[in-house]
């Protein structure tokens, strides 16, 4: 597959990408790939590797953490490898760099990983990230303060998520920060990927106006950055609205 096709979007928990994912099905010639959380949760309750997560999260997390990306890997090469000929644009529900740079970090920092754990979840992603994964073209950040994110998981009820605090949206929150905002602890070429930044503080799920906004914003960054990253503008290798 053609890397200059494949974006990603971004964001805590609750951030407001399940809406924006139904939203942008109405972009033409885009193909969402979801999170595969299908695999993560099974049709059997006792083996929701999700749920067991939050659960029991020092017991569950490396064991998580690693098979998040690895089906993540697997499900952007099923999508991509069916559309190999056709001339689509892929925007992909998180990336593997989520689960590195937030998500695994974060259970690291708080505890839930050993400095073992830690290390080989780490040697694990550099070679799969090296021989198995398309380069992201462009991130898409639906930036959104913790306390709202709470708002909305509240409202949203999901049992997997009942055991989510604010502290833990708090520190995932200033993971994004530091990897998209900040580029905290980057190579090169993955802190010179261009970002479009989404306030997505304001609730758009039932705001027409707002949403056409949106979806104008992203149609635009893909198509300003799909051509080539090195035509573009210095000002514009990060767009913030």
């Amino acid at each position: 597959m053609d890397s200059k096709n494949l974006f990603t979007l971004e964001g805590n928990i609750g951030a407001g990408k399940s809406t924006l994912l139904r939203l942008l099905k109405k972009l033409q010639n885009v193909e969402i790939i979801p999170e595969p959380t299908q695999k993560w949760q099974n049709d059997n309750q006792e083996n929701n590797l999700l749920n067991l997560f939050y659960k029991d999260t020092p017991r569950w997390a490396y064991t998580f953490q690693s098979y998040a990306f690895i089906s993540r890997i697997e499900s952007i090469i099923e999508h991509t490898a069916v559309s190999a000929l056709e001339d689509k644009t892929f925007i992909l529900e998180r990336s593997i760099y989520c689960d590195r740079f937030c998500f695994a970090k974060n259970c690291f920092e708080l505890g839930f990983m050993t400095e073992l754990e830690w290390q080989i979840y780490r040697e694990w992603f550099n070679w799969l990230n090296e021989n198995s994964v398309p380069k992201t073209t462009g991130f898409i950040y639906l930036q959104a303060e913790p306390e709202v994110c709470m708002k909305r998981l509240t409202k949203r009820s999901r049992q997997e998520e009942t055991g989510i605090s604010l502290s833990y949206l708090e520190s995932l929150h200033q993971k994004h920060e530091d990897w998209l905002i900040h580029k905290k602890d980057l190579t090169n070429s993955l802190a010179s990927t261009p970002i479009l930044v989404i306030d997505c503080n304001q609730e758009f799920e039932n705001n027409l106006q707002q949403q056409e906004k949106i979806l104008n914003d992203i149609q635009t960054f893909i198509n300003s950055t799909q051509y080539s990253n090195k035509s573009i503008p210095k000002k514009q290798q990060f767009v913030q609205f």
